[in-house]
């Protein structure tokens, strides 16, 4: 085939290789460009393709889980990936966990003895000029992308939407926080009482600043160092800042009523809705490097999150993605600049599995349009389709990266039980019945 009907895929990690082998795999020649060893990022250790730079482990294979639940569906559709870990797994109870050396060992060796995948081991600098060459590009250059490829990027998006720097705030399932305590309303109510508000009363709130300033903090690796702006401050830097920082900033208490007492509390912390179906909430406010364990604990001690449950904790650090609902179709393909496609962390995913998902996301669309095999359809009620379909339907104006969890799926109106373990058990056989579905109906065999 001439290189006009070729694809290029920027970036050898998990997702870059996980499309480029399922494009390949299937007979669709691809150029897979990995600019390591010669041009090294700050956070990798070698040239090896699928380098696992921080943790070695994949998270859970239980499909009560929500990681589980997404490698169960990458499984089925024949993921390069989630194969290659469990064939290099070492051992970690219900967790998958890989030596790092023969998981990329692995990933490399298979896309190396694919005939239908060309390796170029070079820095991409224009992404654009790649076109000319390509009938489709698919930019998985990841979270530490270079210099060169994000201003190309920036460039194709008008220089809108790109970010580089992640401030995450915690997210908790909305059914877990404690209503008898907590209270809808917005700000001396004004339009529809859009957040959950957590009144605190002087000796909680300034027992939370105490807190905040001396829990233990994740730290910055060197070339992550601390870039904080004012408008996504840690919440742990505005309590240094003074006592009352916080209560004349985003946990002001102006204009609410607790109506347990009918008067203004000292501080509140606000719940704001994260996804469409409400199932999930953001702690306004609460970007924060605090360790997990100090953020479960702290925030277990604000009235009305005392049994809240986590679906992402709170994290900052340096990150390249685009405001996917701004520049992204279901497809991932950007919406202002056609046959440019996006995956893994680049598209405002959070994860290793989830990377990969989006790689593998990508392929499945870039098949069915070159096969003319029917259109995969973003199904919310899997794993892997929800999140497509948050980065479809996030808020443009408050988005962040998001891994997999359950607060993402679509409810399907089923009674379920009240046990939440065989609760998401059911939840998860659905998701797994509906993804296999969808792979029957768009012809993906698995390779």
């Amino acid at each position: 085939m001439s290189n006009q009907k070729e694809v290029a895929v920027i970036g050898a990690g998990l997702a870059g290789c996980e499309a480029a082998w399922q494009l390949g795999s299937r007979g669709i020649p691809v150029v897979l460009y990995e600019m390591r060893p010669t041009v090294m990022t700050p956070a990798h250790q070698t040239g090896q393709f699928a380098e696992l730079v921080c943790s070695n482990s994949l998270k859970s294979r239980e499909i009560t889980n929500a990681h589980g639940l997404l490698k169960a569906e990458l499984k089925l559709a024949g993921s390069i990936i989630v194969q290659s870990a469990e064939e290099q797994a070492v051992p970690a109870g219900s967790a998958l966990a890989v030596d790092r050396l023969l998981f990329a060992s692995a990933v490399e060796e298979r896309i190396k003895n694919c005939p239908h995948i060309r390796r170029q081991n070079e820095e991409v600098t224009d992404i654009t000029a790649l076109q000319q060459d390509y009938s489709r590009v698919i930019l998985a250059t990841g979270p530490l992308s270079s210099d060169t490829i994000s201003q190309s990027l920036r460039r194709i998006l008008n220089d809108e939407g790109l970010f580089f720097y992640d401030a995450i705030a915690p997210v908790v399932y909305t059914e877990s926080v404690n209503m008898k305590i907590a209270f809808k309303a917005s700000r001396y109510g004004k339009g529809d009482a859009d957040y959950i508000n957590c009144p605190m009363n002087r000796e909680e709130y300034e027992r939370l600043i105490i807190g905040l300033r001396q829990a233990e903090k994740m730290p910055f690796r060197d070339f992550e160092q601390a870039k904080h702006f004012e408008g996504c401050l840690p919440v742990e830097v505005m309590a240094e800042r003074g006592m009352e920082t916080l209560s004349y900033g985003p946990m002001k208490p102006v204009g609410l009523r607790d109506p347990r007492t009918g008067e203004q509390p000292w501080a509140v912390l606000q719940l704001r809705q994260e996804n469409r179906n409400g199932e999930l909430v953001n702690l306004v406010g609460c970007q924060t490097r605090m360790r997990w364990g100090e953020q479960k604990r702290l925030f277990q001690e604000v009235p009305g999150l005392e049994n809240c449950e986590f679906a992402r904790m709170g994290s900052m650090h340096r990150n390249t993605y685009i405001n996917a609902p701004l520049h992204l179709s279901s497809n991932l393909e950007l919406k202002n600049h056609k046959g440019i496609y996006l995956a893994g962390q680049i598209t405002g995913v959070e994860g290793y599995v989830e990377s990969a998902a989006m790689g593998m996301w990508v392929a499945m669309n870039i098949q069915s349009e070159i096969k003319g095999d029917g259109v995969p359809e973003a199904d919310a009620q899997t794993m892997l389709g929800a999140l497509v379909n948050y980065l479809m339907t996030a808020s443009p104006d408050n988005f962040q990266p998001m891994n997999s969890n359950f607060g993402l799926l679509r409810d399907s109106g089923e009674k379920r039980p009240r046990n939440k373990k065989e609760r998401r058990r059911l939840v998860a056989e659905q998701a797994l019945h509906r993804w296999q579905n969808l792979l029957d109906r768009i012809h993906w065999p698995v390779a």
